[in-house]
């Protein structure tokens, strides 16, 4: 008898900080991994003491640990795509621009984590400036979202033109594909999103879903376009399913304690 033919899945890396809650960061990143059909890899950043209310703790792992664990997953594992998230320290930032620059050959999704939806930093300001000059143009796309977008062009983003103009900016001064997200527009019916690759814009929008906390929806979105890329989509293709995705997730959310979360099983009912 015949062994049966055991299924292959692709690797996809995420490079982030913890979330004690469950709701972002690694966790929600490694979920969204998962429930897209990727085989979900971690580099721990930080770990974080925190909850779908405030980030009570940061505590940043050591460079050199970093490089190890790096170093354990592309040995064995490497990935078909790979994303960033949370860096936090100027230290940290440094060792994966070197890592980047020394492994070219993946895609990588750059969401420049700077702020918890909640308000709290996660991103010190002495790394502010590294991120946008040395990694952010070393990506295959950044998923800024508007206060993200604020920061990085030093100037207001809230309007859908404001988004427009800021993901074509940041597209000329960095060189790399943009996803500007527009989730937190107030006021509008449908939550739409910048995209340009290879300097042609297109918009992506959806219904806005009223009510869901947006904890862990920047990690999600990132997560599932890198997954898709992992998968072996199209860079274009891979944001507009991530976008899908993302949206049922919303849609579909449970209720955790006393707190709602993104549904990361929802194509299966759960």
């Amino acid at each position: 008898m015949q062994a049966s033919r055991i299924a292959r899945r692709p690797v996809a890396l995420t490079i982030a900080g913890s979330d004690s809650g469950g709701g972002a960061g690694i966790q929600a990143d490694l979920k969204t991994f998962s429930a897209l059909g990727a085989h979900g890899t971690s580099v721990l950043t930080c770990l974080t003491a925190q909850n779908p209310k405030a980030v009570r703790a940061v505590h940043p792992v050591t460079p050199r640990f970093l490089r190890e664990q790096l170093e354990a997953v592309f040995s064995e594992l490497p990935p078909a795509a790979v994303k960033t998230g949370m860096l936090y320290s100027a230290s940290i930032l440094r060792e994966v621009v070197a890592w980047r620059r020394s492994h070219p050959a993946q895609p990588w999704i750059v969401d420049p984590v700077m702020l918890a939806t909640r308000g709290a930093s996660l991103l010190e300001p002495a790394a502010r400036r590294l991120l946008r000059d040395r990694l952010l143009p070393l990506a295959t796309l950044i998923t800024p979202n508007l206060d993200e977008a604020a920061v990085l062009l030093g100037e207001s983003v809230r309007s859908l033109g404001e988004m427009a103009s800021a993901a074509r900016r940041l597209h000329e001064a960095l060189g790399c594909a943009v996803l500007v997200k527009g989730g937190h527009v107030r006021n509008s019916e449908r939550a739409v999103d910048i995209l340009i690759v290879d300097g042609r814009e297109r918009r992506l929008s959806a219904p806005r879903v009223r009510g869901v906390s947006t904890h862990g929806t920047g990690c999600t979105f990132s997560a599932a376009i890198t997954a898709r890329l992992a998968l072996g989509d199209t860079l274009t293709s891979a944001v507009i399913a991530a976008k899908r995705f993302m949206t049922q997730a919303i849609r579909g959310s449970v209720r955790v304690g006393r707190h709602r979360a993104l549904n990361w099983e929802w194509e299966h009912g759960q």
